[in-house]
């Protein structure tokens, strides 16, 4: 647990020195949230390994539905479901998590290492860097400076991992019969309107140079 420590601590270090418009604002990685994890991989998606660690293959944008930073991040923060998520308990006691939170002003948190396995996304977390948008809420509609955000963001990861897919979470069931859904239960889905198609829009728009790859049609 000290060298998995240590080496959360020389990442951020090293992210920070290269990449000053991501701040780091950590939610609980210990012990207990890496166990589910590995468990998470293995009973969801057949994977047995002995790290947590996902090559990125797609990056997923969602937003948080929640009106503030702070209670965002604690939607997060611990490495257990909380008792409001009786629905998501059933398949695994994992909390929902995601690798960035961008807040309304457009200021951007990592919240975990990026090639680390997050729950955010049904039948893809073992290859997906999750982005969060605070807001999506009638009263905290998504902002200009969050989609800027969301596009230096996104650049940045593509530069860095060889990512073939954008997609907004609502379009995670087109990728059902892919080589990448390794999702076991067929019964297991949730419907998801994040972050809406126009957003995707802007975004696929403001990012055409990077060559993402169609969605499955």
């Amino acid at each position: 647990m000290k060298i998995f420590n240590l080496l959360l601590i020389l990442g951020i270090i090293t992210s920070c020195s290269s990449n000053k418009f991501i701040q780091e604002k950590p939610i609980v990685f210990d012990e207990q949230r890496i166990e589910l994890t590995k468990e998470y991989l293995k009973g969801r998606y057949e994977l047995k390994q002995e790290t947590i660690t996902i090559i990125p293959r797609m990056i997923v944008v969602h937003w948080t539905a929640i009106a503030s930073l702070e209670d965002s991040f604690d939607a997060f923060k611990r490495p257990t479901l909380p008792s409001w998520r009786p629905d998501l308990t059933t398949i695994s006691g994992l909390n929902v998590s995601s690798h960035f939170l961008v807040d309304q002003d457009g200021t951007v948190y990592r919240l975990m290492p990026e090639n680390h396995m997050a729950r955010h996304v049904i039948g893809l977390n073992h290859c997906a860097i999750g982005i969060e948008n605070v807001g999506g809420t009638e009263n905290t509609p998504l902002t200009q400076a969050q989609l800027k955000a969301n596009i230096k963001l996104i650049k940045y990861l593509k530069n860095k991992y060889a990512i073939d897919y954008l997609i907004g979470h609502h379009e995670y069931t087109l990728f059902e019969d892919h080589p990448l859904w390794l999702e076991v239960n067929d019964g297991y889905r949730t419907t998801k309107t994040d972050p809406g198609p126009e957003f995707m829009a802007e975004l696929r728009m403001a990012t055409l140079k990077l060559n993402f790859k169609p969605l499955p049609k």
